[in-house]
């Protein structure tokens, strides 16, 4: 059986979708939560207040893909197919999740909520962490090169084992840089 292909849809006020290919599809107040999104693909779309959390995403494609004011709790990114995986974030609650080991460029989150999301080993230059919290954020050899930490808080970052280089942090970020070290700033 064939999987199904929807364009330019709006889906709103459900929680099952059928497998299958949605492209520039707009998806609103969806309680998808622990469902099942194996080799689903999602091309240009759109998730607006969604509960996405616990989600399976094996070997979903998600290609320009924007969550905004989603719930998106537990989600394990490196199930994800990494052909062409480009996501954004506005507004939304990651904690819990993972990236271990994904690979994208110029990932935004907006307002986000990263308690204790695992960044190990993941590629992540030119990022923007705008207003984000990242308390208990894990940071182990993950490249963000570019990367831009201004306005982010509650982060701690070792430079020596991650790859920072023209990386961007406010003065008040410092003391997340040389936290590892045990030196304390007032």
């Amino acid at each position: 059986m064939e999987n199904a292909y929807f364009a330019e849809q709006t889906f709103e006020k459900i929680s099952v979708i059928q497998p299958g290919e949605y492209e520039q599809c707009l998806f609103k107040n969806c309680a998808f939560e622990s469902a099942d999104f194996k080799n689903f693909k999602f091309l240009d779309c759109r998730f607006e207040s969604c509960n996405v959390s616990l989600v399976q995403l094996s070997g979903a494609c998600l290609q320009k893909v924007h969550f905004a004011d989603c719930k998106m709790q537990g989600l394990r990114f490196e199930a994800c197919n990494p052909f062409l995986l480009e996501v954004s974030f506005e507004r939304c609650s990651l904690n819990l999740s993972s990236f271990y080991q994904v690979k994208t460029k110029g990932t935004s989150f907006l307002h986000c909520s990263l308690q204790e999301v695992d960044f190990t080993e993941a590629q992540f230059p030119k990022a923007v962490f705008d207003e984000c919290d990242l308390s208990g954020a894990l940071f182990d050899h993950t490249i963000l090169m570019e990367a831009d930490f201004r306005t982010a808080h509650s982060y701690e970052i070792n430079p020596s084992i991650n790859q920072l280089k023209k990386a961007k942090f406010s003065r008040d970020g410092l003391a997340g840089l040389v936290q590892s070290f045990g030196i304390t700033i007032s």
